[in-house]
């Protein structure tokens, strides 16, 4: 009788424009390349592109078998969007497929199993990146143009036009180094930070890896400084009064979701909605109550956010 096949490590690299590399991808995943894991790339791909559609992906669930675990360096790499978490799982489901993160807080995590809490965890971390990409996209055009209005030109005119400023900030926003940018244009990374700032792209952290990693406070694994906040996933209960406020008022889409995956707990004559989700959704969640903590709101409003906001402050300072 044969054996059935050994399950095969498959790794999966993307990056999203041609001035970008996968070295800290690579680095991540630094034990399995060396076991001679196969490699598969998808160089210079936009992640608007879905995962299932892109050549290098397509060629791996070719290759790959039932049992196969397929090896990301972080989220960001395979999916930014709902639509593309909705259209990969059944796909990976279908195929027995495993799905797992090598680094952050997702590292033990299978997401492509198919249990509810899975299935929650899976889409309010699609639903935190899609809002950070359309995020990006906005704050770049705006930083550009806001730059252009004011008179400022984007780097030194000796250095770098106005076409590879432009470049260098999609790039950052991307996930590009500045040291990397720096050698790429072959100029100092002081200049390059002159650029994103022009463009106020440093304001902005840049891919979800940079917010699950562990890299300190205020530099990249390179050693830039960029903005990078731990955004751990927490469970944490709103106040009702705060979730029928933010069901009819909030336009965040993950702070929805998050709250539609929420168990409702009674307590006494009043509620709450016990929400599991990114730290940076209850975040935006407190931020869009904001309302109804202000002076002149009713005292029970006021009394739900001091308590939903006590909770996320005491969460923020021990995650």
């Amino acid at each position: 009788m044969t054996a059935a096949p050994k399950p095969v490590d498959r790794v999966y690299l993307r990056h999203s424009t041609d001035k970008q590399t996968d070295a800290r991808q690579r680095h991540a995943l630094r034990p399995l390349l060396a076991a001679g894991a196969p490699v598969y790339e998808d160089p210079a791909t936009s992640s608007r592109i879905l995962s299932v559609n892109r050549e290098g992906f397509k060629e791996l669930l070719a290759d790959a078998g039932v049992g196969d675990t397929i090896r990301i360096a972080d989220a960001a790499r395979l999916f930014r969007s709902v639509a593309d978490v909705l259209a990969l799982r059944p796909v990976l489901a279908k195929r027995g497929l495993h799905l797992r993160v090598e680094s952050g807080l997702l590292s033990g995590i299978d997401l492509a199993a198919t249990d509810s809490g899975t299935t929650m965890v899976v889409n309010v971390l699609a639903s935190v990146l899609q809002f950070q990409r359309e995020l990006i996209a906005e704050n770049t055009v705006e930083g550009v143009a806001a730059a252009k209005a004011s008179g400022k030109t984007l780097g030194r005119p000796s250095a770098l036009d106005e076409d590879q400023a432009a470049d260098v900030v999609q790039a950052y926003r991307e996930g590009a180094a500045v040291k990397a940018l720096a050698r790429e244009y072959r100029t100092s990374a002081k200049t390059i930070r002159r650029v994103l700032d022009d463009a106020g792209a440093r304001e902005v952290p840049d891919d979800l890896s940079e917010l699950l990693d562990d890299a300190a406070p205020g530099e990249d694994a390179d050693g830039d400084q960029v903005l990078v906040v731990p955004d751990p996933v927490v469970m944490l209960d709103v106040p009702g009064l705060l979730a029928e406020h933010l069901r009819t008022a909030a336009p965040d889409t993950a702070v929805h979701d998050a709250l539609a995956a929420g168990r409702t707990i009674r307590r006494g004559q009043g509620y709450s909605v016990r929400v599991t989700a990114a730290l940076s959704v209850h975040q935006a969640a407190l931020d869009l109550c904001r309302e109804l903590g202000a002076e002149g709101a009713s005292p029970a409003g006021r009394k739900a956010y001091r308590v939903y906001a006590d909770r996320l402050a005491t969460t923020s300072t021990t995650a």
